[in-house]
């Protein structure tokens, strides 16, 4: 298989998803500061032109990260981090939409109006610089909400690692090569980002790529 990746936290959500369940890839990585992942070639793999895009060995292509998330899991069901029942499958799954619904959306929409404007807006539309600090700021309340639902636990479900830890965490790192740090009144949030970062996992957040 080869991994179509690139910076963001998309892209390392998946490559932290492969680690953890010991699945090797051929990875191609693709510069998106300079728009490489605009070119002709790469839309005939992923007609979105986003990253990451997984490309299986009979050539079928898999993009957007949750969903490459699930077929892996599906591929390789030991370690589970999704659920080994429909149940806990339904919960991992309802953590990882609200954190990437209410979330995740927001604070990426913010940025690419805000700090990112200057590299987003010649190649994409992007939202008014108001709304830009609207969308932020929804977003970093939602974080204080995530924080309260995490409480004092390590995960947010089950008890042990999944998918929606994974989400969390990388939308954490995102934010950080980016100028920006959790809210006030996230403690709890604080304290399992620290503890994330000592998996072998998010050693990939340390690279340049």
């Amino acid at each position: 298989m080869k991994l179509y990746s690139s910076l963001g936290p998309n892209p390392r959500l998946v490559r932290m998803f492969l680690v953890e369940k010991g699945i090797e890839v051929e990875r191609i990585h693709l510069d998106i500061i300079t728009g490489e992942n605009r070119s002709d070639d790469y839309a005939k793999k992923n007609v979105m032109q986003t990253t990451p895009t997984l490309e299986l060995d009979d050539g079928t292509l898999i993009s957007e990260s949750t969903v490459i998330c699930e077929y892996l899991e599906e591929t390789k069901p030991d370690p589970v981090l999704i659920g080994s029942t429909p149940e806990e499958r339904a919960e991992t799954r309802r953590w990882a939409r609200r954190i990437d619904q209410e979330i995740a959306v927001p604070m990426t929409l913010g940025f690419r109006g805000g700090g990112g404007r200057p590299m987003f807006e010649p190649r994409m539309n992007v939202v008014s610089t108001e709304a830009a600090a609207e969308l932020s700021a929804m977003s970093d309340k939602h974080w204080i909400w995530l924080d309260g639902q995490l409480g004092d636990k390590d995960h947010l479900c089950h008890g042990k690692l999944t998918l929606a830890d994974l989400v969390a965490f990388c939308f954490i790192k995102f934010g950080g090569t980016v100028g920006w740090t959790l809210p006030e009144g996230t403690d709890n949030l604080a304290r399992f980002a620290a503890k994330m970062e000592e998996r072998p996992s998010a050693e990939i957040w340390r690279g340049a790529e």
